[in-house]
């Protein structure tokens, strides 16, 4: 879907541009994107490598089983019976901890997994509420250190490229809280269905 939606903004400006004789500004818009997008992900690349590090090491450690342990008496409530398999709420928790570091590329392949194991815990039927309260997590997870942003802002020159912080913490945590008390609320009038 991507796809069709950059081909069409791709031929749009590429007809406006026709239309209106500017054609060599679209082609050199066209160079310079390229070549800021190929700059802005050299530069956020190796930050992103830091932390995705870092996040092996926290597994290969045995610090994400003591970060699940210090979790689990937030997640398990919310994550009813699969609250009390272990296997699922390490995966959960590696999930929130990769988001709570601003990792998003780190967090997408253990919620994937995470994912498949609640699946597999409700005998892989309908749509699972503890798969929804993950997916609900994942999307609007707290961000202790916004390191994704905070690179791109850096590659961009930002002086303190960490100075949204506060502001990300206050945006995180209230999108987290409205996000659960939605799903709460809307469960009885949308109740999961069977296959």
């Amino acid at each position: 879907m991507l796809s069709k939606v950059w081909t069409a903004f791709f031929a749009l400006a590429f007809v406006f541009g026709c239309l209106s004789g500017r054609i060599d500004a679209v082609t050199s818009a066209v160079t310079a994107g390229a070549e800021e997008a190929v700059t802005l992900l050299l530069q956020i690349t190796g930050l992103m490598m830091l932390w995705s590090g870092m996040m092996e090491i926290l597994s290969a450690s045995g610090l994400g089983q003591r970060m699940e342990w210090l979790l689990r008496p937030l997640l398990r409530p919310l994550f009813g019976k699969a609250g009390q398999d272990a296997e699922s709420m390490e995966l959960v928790s590696a999930n929130v901890t990769a988001n709570l570091l601003g990792l998003s590329n780190a967090a997408t392949p253990i919620g994937l997994r995470a994912v498949d194991r609640l699946y597999t815990l409700s005998g892989r039927r309908g749509t699972p509420d503890s798969v929804l309260t993950l997916i609900v997590l994942n999307t609007t997870s707290v961000q202790l250190i916004p390191s994704t942003v905070a690179a791109i802002r850096a590659g961009y020159g930002a002086a303190n490229p960490f100075d949204i912080m506060p502001a990300v913490w206050g945006a995180s945590i209230l999108s987290v809280l409205a996000a659960q008390a939605a799903a709460r609320l809307l469960r009885p009038a949308f109740p999961p269905r069977g296959n």
